[in-house]
């Protein structure tokens, strides 16, 4: 399967950081006057760093993916890129949850004798209590990411979708609990798809169904797409299939149009659980163009 990624080219780079704001997922830092990208497991190979690179040092390059190995990106690119370089990708592996890599992470300094960077999580139990002490903010959600795609969890405010709008004019409750919500931009390891029930939409469903927050949304997770009209769809089986294994989802719910085209967000999500090692239950909902409930089954 081909994967797109980013590439940055050091002779050109010259450490300005206008690339950092462009990427959501915080997966770039300028480190010792370079940009680096710290964990190639969070870049969504979109470009939209590129656009914003100045020397035209940064481009996407298209290679054939294998599983992600965190000791092969530990000794292809992190570990020669000095210890300052070493220390933010572990604390970008504590940001976002991934105690696995962690440990792999460690297990390989160990083994070629490199020093631990942060002798703090030189025991990795990694609990909650230490991500919290030691954690750092990521980009995104400092002030420097991109407010359209800055990670948010409603849930954590109380909003799950019970109270109504205070607003006369909305007297129905919005239960959206996150954002962003666009597959392209979601972080498969966010807080709020732990342990989720996911909802799947096609883009077009919330605007035929009239009550898509009472129907479908409440006390789920959400991410939103269209197979006709998106591109990069690797990208999409990949964030499906990490939501799968590493956020453990518990149920998915693709809700498509019964327009052709629609269909291709089932065998997006076929293909993420022909590749996944969990297996978890996946309903699928056809809504009519004129917002009616075609058929709801379990596949």
């Amino acid at each position: 399967m081909k994967r797109q990624i980013i590439t940055i080219d050091e002779k050109k780079c010259t450490g300005c950081g206008d690339c950092i704001p462009a990427c959501p997922e915080g997966a770039l830092q300028v480190i010792d006057g370079k940009a680096r990208l710290i964990s190639d497991l969070f870049c969504d190979g979109l470009g939209a760093c590129v656009g914003h690179c100045p020397t035209g040092a940064m481009k996407i390059e298209n290679r054939e993916a294998q599983p992600y190995d965190e000791k092969r990106v530990m000794h292809e690119s992190i570990a020669k890129a000095g210890p300052n370089v070493i220390a933010a990708h572990l604390r970008h592996l504590i940001d976002h949850g991934q105690e696995g890599y962690l440990r792999d992470a460690l297990e390989y300094l160990e083994e070629q004798g490199i020093a631990n960077p942060l002798e703090e999580v030189a025991e990795v139990a990694v609990e909650p209590e230490i991500k919290k002490e030691h954690a750092h903010p990521h980009h995104h959600a400092a002030g420097g990411g991109c407010p359209g795609s800055r990670m948010m969890d409603f849930s954590r405010n109380g909003n799950t979708g019970a109270a109504p709008l205070q607003q006369q004019s909305a007297p129905a409750g919005s239960a959206l609990r996150q954002w962003p919500i666009q597959l392209h931009l979601v972080t498969p390891l966010a807080p709020y798809y732990q342990g989720s029930d996911l909802l799947l939409a096609a883009d077009c469903t919330a605007f035929a169904v009239g009550d898509f927050h009472g129907s479908w949304m409440k006390g789920k997770s959400l991410a939103i797409a269209c197979p006709k009209l998106d591109t990069n769809m690797e990208v999409y089986v990949e964030k499906l299939t990490a939501m799968i294994d590493m956020a453990k989802i518990n149920t998915i719910t693709v809700a498509i149009m019964e327009v052709p085209c629609c269909w291709g967000l089932v065998s997006i999500v076929s293909e993420a659980l022909s590749k996944a090692t969990r297996k978890v239950p996946v309903k699928k909902v056809v809504v009519g163009i004129q917002g009616g409930i075609l058929s709801e089954e379990w596949i």
